[in-house]
């Protein structure tokens, strides 16, 4: 990949890389489904000034990637650096141990280097909101200290209105068209919590080198926040996008990619009326403005301890959302909408107030937070440090693709290769279809060139690449 890449990469093995800054802190801040419908991200409607402040303070980057649309195996990849396929781990089921028992996963590589290691919140899968204030599938090695908070959110969803058929009040709200906006305090919410005992610990712990993960849980539904974030979009200045429109984009799209969303289009319940979606909507813009609140007052925090210049910041979602675009709802989708979440790393020495639109990957965290701190990682990790692009946020050497998988069950799965221009997509290896979408001139993905005669040099290209990543275990394979 290049003299320069290569210099790079033999870094991660050099401690105490950051000089005068020895041993920083780091600041590893989640948000749970959370796309980059934000003006941090260029959508000026949905209002994130914390966001935005803390890409002044680093760099942005523009196209980051998770491994996997959904929240269990997305979060364990990003705890160790590994693919799903690795891990032999595609759904929501608590087995990271089970089938990985001598990893070394994120925090603990911190905690055998003499960090203090704590989160407060979701880091690892939890049933959101239904596990919210237990441990969910959290990994106790991973942590010295765990903490799980509980707000109005969780207790008292009796309160919260649910839309689309049979939706009654015992069912689950894990997935659900659902929103309530209390007039209430921030604290009293279980992302209030989640902040203020992340600042606790900053304060107990600023003497010391710490790892600290605040993992909020919003704006996974149901979409819960104070009121006065939902105030701040008028339901009449939420558009929605044309449904006409949005079956015609999905007229050449392999059946596979949408599998999950076809019994019930649009918006994957059944009798939910484009006005219960506008307001969903609504409701998960004032959850995006509640958790840049939070990211706000741990930014603080830093600062009114002194910590600012000695600490890495990283703020990440697990992956993106639809929400109605091409009448869709949720995650779980090999579209870039879907792939594409949040990404901002602020790290002392580094660029700042930059914007890198190099395709990264979610699992480049873990070797990106080992090299900034100086640590020896793992030998095994999958991902890349990303100290290139914090010196230069579009380094001409930086070349690797990023790639997303889909895992449904073995007669259904594929993968997704992005690299700077395209978006390349094969289920089941090209057996059930495959998707082609030229970013420059089509970032909407609405037109799939897969099957033009003058794009098969291209996907043959593409094919060949994304096939090296495909590793799935024999028994989750048609």
């Amino acid at each position: 990949m290049g003299r320069r890449f290569v210099i790079a990469m033999v870094m991660l093995w050099v401690p105490h890389v950051l000089g005068a800054f020895d041993q920083p802190n780091v600041l590893f801040i989640a948000a749970d489904d959370m796309n980059c419908d934000l003006s941090a991200f260029g959508n000026s409607q949905v209002v994130t000034p914390n966001l935005e402040r803390l890409c002044q303070l680093g760099v942005r980057f523009d196209r980051a990637y998770c491994q996997q649309p959904l929240c269990g195996p997305s979060r364990a990849s990003i705890m160790t650096g590994l693919r799903p396929d690795t891990l032999d781990m595609h759904t929501l089921k608590h087995e990271l141990r089970q089938k990985n028992p001598d990893v070394e996963t994120l925090g603990q590589l911190f905690r055998n280097n003499g960090y203090f290691v704590a989160r407060a919140g979701k880091i690892y899968h939890y049933g959101n909101p239904s596990q919210i204030g237990t441990d969910g599938n959290d990994d106790p090695e991973t942590w010295d200290q765990r903490y799980n908070p509980v707000g109005i959110d969780r207790s008292q969803q009796e309160n919260i209105t649910r839309y689309g058929a049979g939706r009654q009040k015992d069912k689950n709200l894990g997935i659900s068209m659902a929103w309530w906006d209390p007039e209430s305090r921030d604290e009293e919410h279980t992302d209030g919590l989640v902040a203020s005992k992340i600042i606790e610990l900053i304060k107990e712990k600023k003497d010391r080198p710490f790892f600290l993960a605040a993992g909020f849980y919003n704006p996974h539904c149901p979409y819960v926040a104070p009121k006065k974030y939902f105030d701040q979009y008028p339901i009449d200045e939420i558009s929605m996008p044309d449904l006409e429109e949005a079956k015609r984009d999905l007229a050449d799209v392999p059946p596979m990619a949408i599998q999950r969303d076809q019994k019930n289009w649009p918006y994957y319940f059944k009798d939910v009326t484009v006005d219960q979606a506008r307001k969903c909507k609504q409701a998960y813009y004032a959850c995006n403005s509640f958790v840049d609140a939070q990211v706000g007052r741990l930014l603080d925090a830093l600062k009114e301890n002194g910590l600012m210049e000695n600490t890495i910041i990283v703020f990440w979602s697990d992956h993106g959302y639809f929400l109605g675009e091409k009448g869709l709802w949720y995650k779980r989708k090999a579209f870039e909408r879907s792939a594409r979440m949040p990404l901002i790393i602020s790290a002392p020495g580094m660029a700042q107030g930059k914007t890198s639109f190099k395709p990264v990957e979610l699992l480049d965290l873990y070797p990106t937070l080992a090299d900034l701190c100086g640590l020896k990682p793992p030998t095994d990790l999958e991902g890349h440090s990303l100290r290139p692009l914090l010196v230069d946020p579009n380094d001409a050497q930086w070349a690797k693709p990023a790639v997303t998988q889909v895992w449904h069950n073995k007669k259904s799965w594929g993968y997704s290769l992005r690299n700077e221009r395209y978006r390349y997509t094969e289920w089941l290896e090209g057996k059930a279809g495959r998707e082609l979408y030229d970013h420059q001139n089509d970032p909407e993905e609405i037109t799939n060139l897969a099957d033009q005669p003058q794009h098969a040099g291209i996907v043959e290209r593409l094919s060949l690449q994304v096939g090296d990543y495909v590793r799935l275990k024999p028994y989750k394979r048609q």
